[in-house]
């Protein structure tokens, strides 16, 4: 007669049985604490270095260009086209923000596409390629980066601790881009509202505890390295009642117009006028993104230097009402250096840009509106810009008074990003990192469906045992080789 296994020593307290028995302690759910807190230090740590590096990229291009307005002219379409080889192939889904990209791999569960959209080769090349960007002058941002970046690290911690189960791996997914986002900005609060309203699409209780922890582990990391501080500094500026509030109708509607514009224009949709862009991308992106260095650098050279980089110099001098060396001009020409700087398909974000051109244009909304403090004025623009190219008025509404540490200005700006999300619906309906996102899946879809039918074509025939179709000489047909997917910018 065999021996029965033996057992565990039990407590004799039956209190303490059952509070040694509670799911708190179980190994597995310990093994999911460590990997997220983990992962919650190590984007965070990425952040702030991705930060400085970003810092020095961009310094070492005004550096260069001191030495000649002109020097653009040759830098950044040569660059550009680089970068645009370089990133045909395995490394296409470092291209552009990255945030369609986490999207896209927190809702399709396969292993292969999540590999290709989050693997840490992926992630490492997007912080290198963008500081590259940065370093010729590209007019993008960081964030959207940081926010892929996070998303990949977090989906790599997770698999190393051998959480293989897809549900499991979306909510690290989503961890890991709440964290990027708000340690990008200094953030905690934009980041859980981020991840809801962008990522996830939706709330569900069993991610808050996730979201929550990532952001508050990523958040005290942040704080004790870099400090408490406000990305734009702290603004003092109020809305009062009264004619001011004309202010919220105009930055709605022009911001929201204007960012609606914006998207539109990046989606290069399938069908229409800009579909003969897209086209031409398709065909020759290299050639395509030196032409688009090309008008970034013109640009460059019509605004004196004013539209390069983030844009975050700008954004603070108008938003503390500091004095500004660029013209009324700047949102718009701004606007349309962000627009060729995503054609050309490189690794970079729109929202630090989209922050700047929003600043841009409330500083001339300002212009025409003598009773209201240019610095709300300017909040306002912001806020409702961002709104309008993002479609997600929530979090452009926590990130505009995150930002500035401002509170008095909570109503006008949710009022004036709800309005920008109704005005920029007429020229973009769907939400722009949604829209790119959504071409992933089909695309991948795609790809499956034509995987599945090259499979049954060339299977072995149960009758005549054909190896798979035959010439006219009956010798086998090479199989269909399929092609990668190939993700938005």
């Amino acid at each position: 007669m065999s021996e029965s296994p033996a057992q565990p020593p039990k407590a004799s307290n039956p209190r303490l049985r059952a509070v040694l028995g509670h799911e708190f302690f179980a190994p597995y759910q310990w093994k999911r604490r460590i990997a997220l807190w983990s992962g919650a230090i190590l984007v965070a740590l990425a952040a702030i270095l991705f930060a400085k590096a970003s810092d020095w990229a961009y310094a070492l291009f005004q550096k260069i260009v001191a030495h000649g307005i002109w020097i653009p002219l040759i830098m950044t379409p040569a660059v550009f086209g680089l970068l645009s080889w370089a990133t045909e192939g395995r490394l296409r889904a470092a291209r552009g923000s990255g945030i369609p990209q986490a999207i896209a791999s927190i809702h399709i569960e396969d292993e292969t596409f999540r590999t290709r959209m989050l693997a840490l080769p992926i992630a490492a090349s997007k912080m290198v390629l963008t500081l590259v960007a940065l370093a010729v002058g590209a007019s993008i941002g960081r964030e959207g980066p940081t926010v892929h970046v996070g998303a990949g690290l977090f989906y790599s911690l997770g698999r190393r601790f051998g959480f293989s189960d897809p549900k499991a791996i979306s909510r690290f997914i989503l961890a890991g881009g709440a964290a990027g986002i708000a340690a990008a900005f200094n953030t905690p609060l934009a980041g859980v509202v981020f991840a809801i309203e962008e990522l996830a699409g939706t709330f569900e209780h069993r991610f808050s505890g996730l979201l929550l922890t990532a952001v508050i582990v990523g958040g005290v990391v942040s704080l004790g390295i870099t400090g408490n501080y406000a990305y734009f500094g702290t603004v003092q500026t109020s809305l009062p009642l009264g004619h001011a509030w004309l202010a919220v109708l105009e930055c709605g509607l022009v911001g929201g117009l204007l960012g609606g514009l914006f998207a539109r224009l990046i989606l290069l949709s399938r069908h229409g006028p800009l579909a003969a862009i897209g086209r031409l991308r398709e065909r020759n992106p290299v050639l395509f993104a030196v032409g688009c260095g090309l008008a970034l650098a013109l640009l460059g050279v019509y605004s004196h230097n004013d539209v390069y980089g983030t844009g975050y110099a700008q954004a603070r001098a108008f938003v503390q009402e500091a004095p500004v060396t660029p013209g009324h001009g700047f949102g718009i020409v701004k606007l349309l250096a962000n627009v060729v700087s995503y054609w050309a398909g490189i690794p970079g974000g729109i929202f630090s840009p989209a922050l700047a051109v929003g600043a841009g244009i409330g500083h001339n909304i300002a212009y025409f509106l003598p009773h209201a403090p240019e610095a709300a004025v300017v909040l306002l623009g912001m806020s409702a810009y961002l709104s309008g190219v993002t479609g997600a008025p929530l979090t452009s509404a926590v990130i505009a008074m995150e930002l500035t540490n401002n509170q008095d200005m909570v109503i006008p700006i949710m009022a004036a990003c709800l309005l920008a999300r109704a005005a920029a619906s007429i020229f973009c309906p769907t939400p722009v990192y949604k829209d790119f996102a959504e071409r992933l899946i089909q695309d991948f879809e795609q790809q499956q469906a034509q995987r599945a039918a090259a499979e049954e074509q060339y299977k072995p025939s149960p009758v005549s045992g054909d190896v798979g179709p035959t010439s006219a000489y009956g010798e086998p047909v090479a199989p269909i080789d399929l092609p990668d997917e190939k993700p938005e910018p």
